[in-house]
């Protein structure tokens, strides 16, 4: 752009080179988005694709999106996301069998309200307390939600087994029966929810987490009230997640017990979101898609591998070798690039922006 000062003429890059790199991602964005929407539906035939990569990697992906809110956005640490995926998944089971008519979506969003109501409860601690403190009292919410679903019956409507099902799901009148139905449908979910809390980080409640993240105390003093900012990152994260554990319970397994949001599932999601990059909606999906498609990866690799060198690698190999590389990277980006692959993507993406002319 050529513009004049005091006199003389000047060019200046800086404008061009913010709206057209800005430009471009929301063009590459709406592609990857057609993509989705229509691109796999005719690609992708194979029901055992959906059940095992994409439809697991849509819900794991917004409940890790929720998850970065809190800890990325907010810097609240969080050892007990299964719980509140739990919370939201029981929710929803009783809000669908126990009232005549009840329609999935809304024992959906309903099964995130109350997960919501359970956040804010067990983040109120976060007002008085952080670090590993606040971890160790989130880690408390999950045993204590692990203990009621598994003893008290009513949560599970009274089910001899302990496991509750759902089944003749649709929504708005559309069912919701075939792989490629319920990828449609968790996809929809993940856009509207994606698109909300990307424009959430960047209202005046993200500035406000961001702040408390960065320095609590320096917040405080410009203001910003920790006890509205805390409390309504619980608030938005545990809705999520919520939202999140119910389509897990209902689109994807159909059946379940509390095994199904374990500690385990808390871990695996923090993973998600420190692999994935902190404080990035982008880096919830990388995580995602990373966890999801490592273990298959392994699954495939790992024997091809030991065959070619004659050793035989069983399955226990292979989860062993899971949790050794999931330790090693997050002790790699931990120490090396803490914003996960989401900064290397961005890194990247410049790089090529510039490329072959780096000056």
């Amino acid at each position: 752009m050529i513009y004049r000062e005091n006199g003389q003429f000047k060019t200046s890059y800086a404008k061009d080179q913010q709206v057209f790199p800005i430009a471009q991602d929301r063009i590459a964005i709406a592609l990857l988005l057609l993509f989705a929407v229509v691109g796999i539906p005719l690609l992708v035939q194979d029901d055992y694709l959906y059940r095992a990569i994409f439809i697991p990697f849509l819900i794991l992906a917004l409940a890790a999106l929720g998850l970065n809110i809190l800890v990325g956005y907010c810097g609240q640490i969080s050892l007990g996301t299964g719980a509140f995926m739990a919370v939201g998944a029981y929710a929803a089971y009783n809000l669908f069998v126990r009232i005549p008519g009840m329609q999935m979506l809304a024992a959906v969003l309903l099964g995130g309200l109350f997960a919501m109501l359970a956040g804010v409860l067990f983040g109120i601690p976060s007002l008085r307390i952080k670090g590993l403190y606040l971890a160790v009292a989130t880690l408390a919410a999950q045993f204590f939600w692990d203990w009621a679903f598994l003893r008290i019956k009513w949560f599970t409507n009274n089910s001899s087994s302990g496991s509750v099902s759902v089944g003749d799901l649709s929504v708005l009148g559309l069912p919701i029966v075939t792989p490629v139905q319920r990828y449609w449908f968790c996809l929809a979910v993940l856009i509207v929810f994606a698109l909300l809390a990307k424009n959430l980080v960047r209202s005046h409640i993200g500035r406000e987490w961001m702040a408390i993240r960065d320095m609590d105390v320096a917040a405080s003093v410009i203001g910003i009230r920790p006890v509205y900012a805390k409390l309504t990152a619980f608030a938005v994260s545990s809705f999520i997640v919520g939202v999140a554990g119910a389509l897990w319970g209902f689109v994807h397994l159909g059946s379940w017990e509390p095994a199904a949001f374990s500690i385990d599932r808390s871990f695996q999601l923090l993973f998600m979101v420190i692999i994935g990059g902190l404080g990035s909606i982008m880096g919830s999906f990388f995580g995602a898609a990373f966890i999801v498609v490592l273990p298959i990866f392994l699954n495939q690799f790992l024997p091809w591998l030991g065959s070619l060198v004659g050793v035989t690698i069983n399955t226990a190999a292979i989860a062993h070798s899971e949790f050794m590389i999931f330790g090693a990277l997050i002790v790699f980006f931990l120490i090396v690039e803490p914003h996960g692959l989401a900064r290397l993507w961005s890194i990247g993406k410049e790089k090529m922006r510039l490329w072959p002319f780096p000056h």
